[in-house]
């Protein structure tokens, strides 16, 4: 006969709470902690800050007698095929359940940030690129196949999507952000989650909060802003994510704000995430999290006293490994330094998260689905094999590869390339894999510590995808100079040209650079980062940068280039935007991919044939030279440019900037009222047509202006867009509901919110920037000043006819 805690006609909670009333105080504490199976044993870099230094041996059989509460990254950690990886991992989890007296398994969680964080699994854009795309359906999209892919291997929960509002850009984490402004953050991200959580999957909000915001843009760097700014900025895509998207689980995020560290913030673990957003899943610990507590912020000075602080806080488990949570946190609370009741309030969420995912089921099984059916592919050795990089996620990835690439600029001249031009492509990352890559891939995250390892998916180089492109076409290739960052191992995808490029002395690279680029009729010059963790890249968890330059000697090789004669096209494959305007008049045109993944190539080399008409917008601002950071777009009248400082920090594009092979009109927009009440809303109409000749999609933008408000408000910024696809001649109404609750903004220094009467305009605008402004529309709004809360409208519906 099933126990109490298996019968599913029973509540989750009510499943939950029996099962803790028969526990242990040691057995409640084992659901709050994870093991990292092989972490210990892998002897190359840190993959998790001061991974090394902090983790211990894991004793397995001494830990389940009293079970494990999660399993830190099983496919992640090191190559494993997928279907060997499935296998283990279900053994694992029978050993757990058998373990312990109630046959409770572990909860699984991987990485997910560009899919599946395993060896031979798709490699989507980079989430800095869904934020190009402006289409957060197709980013749903992906996320349902990533979570699908995810639990047919017995993963329960992806670690993404990280909702940091970029505020600078020389953060080495630009890259996993979705851009700078929180409105599309939060409604891109909140798609990501949607689309995880549809397949099963618990989807984790990360960096919970702040974590974008550091001081110089370094990586853990303390983090100076104001309660206002954290309330309009960075806390919006957690809101929306948690509210609307259903997210079952939070990651706290490593900083401090004015000197509080997030992992012992009660205020915002428990107060504002679940006393008023109503949060119910669980929060986990960033990686040595709960530990930094006492090793890096020096607010506890003991193990136990991180755990008491992280647990009083509200951080219900603590990631990767049991360090605090474990015998130190039981010797806290034997001594009564801790209340037993905090354990039980963590434990009882963990428990019902389980419920919830099955696993206390009497009915579960280890087996994962993949393991369990059939499957049509086969393993290299001829096993029964585990397709992690099927046709149908390679489609979808190279569509959002495809509407991410942003074209910055271009004469008309040159692009799309003819089909049968003499065409040099040139640069360090031309014919390199790693060029569409961020730091949150497998191959650039764990497979450059395993030089002896292959890709294991198909990845082609821009080179090799405009050759493919453009048969017609002689290319020729020529590096230019070496790889951006520090040179990589044996196995890591760049090394070979690296080490081809350190064989010729700089000059001698340039030099025949600059032959390749003088013999042909366009020069594609393809720069930008090689992604990596910890100083280890141009671009990535912490590496940090100094300016926005281009990295190493890449400005050097785009001058000689242009001194050529020879049009120069660009092309950027980064993980930030870098300064631009000593090339601004010299390019004949210039493309930006944010590491479009294994796609890119392909995708890059569509946009440049013109069989794709780029459609992606700038997420983040394109910077006209380094210096005026950090900035983004959405400043205050003082945060522009003015007369009382020498710095101009105008961007070079801005944000939403992106441009078409076709031409667009915009026919004068109607509104449906003139006077809207402070609870009320009005639509907005407007008529865009295709005047060109091929077939595009237009990116229309709402931007909100408030000429009068109580505290600074930034003159503009996004409150709506809609991607609008159209045939030669064709034409789409765009409708927009603008509720007042747009409008709001936090008043008051503990984040309350107000929509006050008065005067508003409406921007339809082709970017963030005043030439960007198509249309305007004035609205006013009437009656009495109304105090909202999380319940307030969030997004501007936005429909395309």
């Amino acid at each position: 006969m099933p126990q109490p805690w298996q019968d599913t006609s029973l509540s989750a909670e009510d499943r939950a709470a029996a099962l803790l009333s028969s526990m242990t105080l040691e057995e409640k504490l084992a659901q709050l902690s994870s093991v990292w199976p092989g972490s210990e044993a892998e002897e190359g870099e840190d993959v998790a800050p001061l991974q090394h230094e902090v983790s211990e041996a894991v004793d397995l059989d001494g830990l389940l007698p009293h079970g494990i509460g999660q399993l830190t990254r099983p496919f992640g950690t090191s190559p494993v095929e997928p279907a060997e990886g499935a296998a283990a991992l279900a053994r694992l989890q029978t050993r757990i359940a058998a373990g312990n007296r109630f046959g409770i398994p572990a909860l699984a969680h991987e990485e997910c940030l560009t899919g599946f964080f395993a060896w031979r699994a798709t490699v989507f854009p980079t989430p800095l690129a869904w934020g190009a795309s402006f289409d957060p359906a197709l980013v749903g999209r992906a996320a349902e196949l990533i979570g699908g892919s995810l639990r047919s291997a017995g993963i329960h929960q992806g670690l993404a999507p990280v909702l940091d509002v970029v505020r600078d850009a020389r953060w080495g984490r630009t890259e996993e952000s979705i851009g700078e402004d929180p409105y599309l953050v939060a409604t891109i991200g909140t798609a990501y989650v949607r689309g995880l959580e549809s397949a099963g999957i618990v989807a984790t909000l990360k960096h919970f909060a702040g974590y974008s915001a550091s001081r110089g843009g370094r990586n853990h760097a303390p983090v100076s802003i104001g309660p206002r700014e954290l309330a309009d900025v960075i806390l919006p895509p957690f809101e929306l994510a948690v509210r609307d998207g259903g997210a079952r689980s939070v990651m706290h995020s490593y900083n401090d704000i004015d000197g509080v560290p997030s992992a012992a913030n009660p205020w915002l673990l428990t107060e504002l995430l679940r006393d008023t957003w109503g949060f119910t899943g669980t929060v986990v610990a960033d990686y040595f999290g709960v530990s930094f507590l006492e090793l890096a912020h020096r607010v506890a000075a003991t193990r136990g006293g991180a755990a008491g602080l992280a647990l009083a806080a509200g951080v219900d488990v603590e990631l990767p490994a049991v360090r605090c949570f474990g015998t130190p946190l039981r010797d806290a609370v034997r001594a009564g330094e801790v209340d037993e009741a905090l354990v039980d309030r963590a434990a009882l969420r963990v428990l019902r998260q389980k419920c919830e995912l099955g696993l206390l089921d009497a009915d579960w099984s280890p087996i994962p689905s993949a393991l369990g059916e059939p499957t049509e592919s086969a393993g290299p050795a001829g096993t029964p094999g585990l397709d992690l990089d099927p046709p149908g996620m390679r489609a979808v990835a190279r569509e959002l590869a495809e509407e991410s690439v942003v074209l910055l600029a271009d004469d008309g001249d040159v692009l799309p390339l003819a089909p049968d031009a003499r065409i040099a492509v040139v640069g360090p990352l031309a014919d390199d894999p790693a060029a569409m890559l961020g730091c949150y891939t497998f191959p650039r995250h764990v497979g450059v510590e395993h030089p002896e390892l292959p890709l294991g998916i198909e990845v082609p180089t821009l080179f090799a995808a405009l050759r493919a492109e453009l048969p017609g076409a002689r290319i020729t290739h020529a590096e230019g100079c070496a790889a951006p960052g520090p040179a990589g191992s044996a196995g890591d995808p760049g090394a070979a040209a690296s080490a081809g490029a350190a064989a010729l002395t700089a000059e001698s690279r340039l030099a025949q650079a600059a032959r390749t680029a003088a013999d042909a009729d366009v020069c594609v010059a393809v720069l930008g980062d090689r992604s990596g963790l910890f100083g280890r890249g141009t671009s990535g968890e912490g590496c940090d940068a100094a300016d926005l330059e281009l990295p190493g000697d890449q400005g050097a090789l785009l001058d000689t280039l242009v001194a050529t004669g020879t049009p120069v096209v660009l092309v950027l494959f980064t993980g930030r935007p870098y300064a631009l305007g000593r090339w601004s008049r010299l390019l004949a045109a210039a493309v930006q991919a944010f590491f479009p993944g294994e796609e890119g190539g392909p995708a890059v080399a569509g946009v440049l044939s013109g069989r794709v008409n780029p459609s992606g917008r700038l997420p983040v601002s394109v910077p006209y030279t380094s210096g005026g950071q950090p900035w983004t777009y959405a400043q205050p009248p003082l945060g522009l440019r003015g007369d009382s400082s020498s710095i101009d920090p105008t961007p070079l594009f801005p944000f939403g900037h992106g441009l078409s092979y076709t031409s667009f009109a915009w026919e004068r927009p109607e509104a449906d009222a003139a006077e809207v009440p402070t609870d009320g809303e009005a639509t907005v109409r407007l008529t865009v047509r295709n005047t060109g000749d091929r077939a595009g999609t237009e990116v229309v933008q709402l931007y909100l202006h408030d000429p009068v408000a109580r505290i600074a408000r930034p003159v503009s910024r996004l409150i709506g867009y809609a991607r609008v696809p159209l045939r030669p001649g064709e034409s789409a109404e765009v409708h927009f509901t603008f509720h007042a609750d747009l409008a709001s903004y936090p008043l008051r220094a503990d984040g309350t919110r107000v929509v006050e009467p008065g005067a508003l305009e409406l921007r339809l605008a082709s970017s963030s920037a005043d030439s960007g402004v198509r249309h305007t529309v004035p609205l006013t709004l009437t009656g009495p000043e109304r105090t909202v809360d999380h319940r307030r409208r969030m997004v501007c519906e936005a429909r395309v006819k």
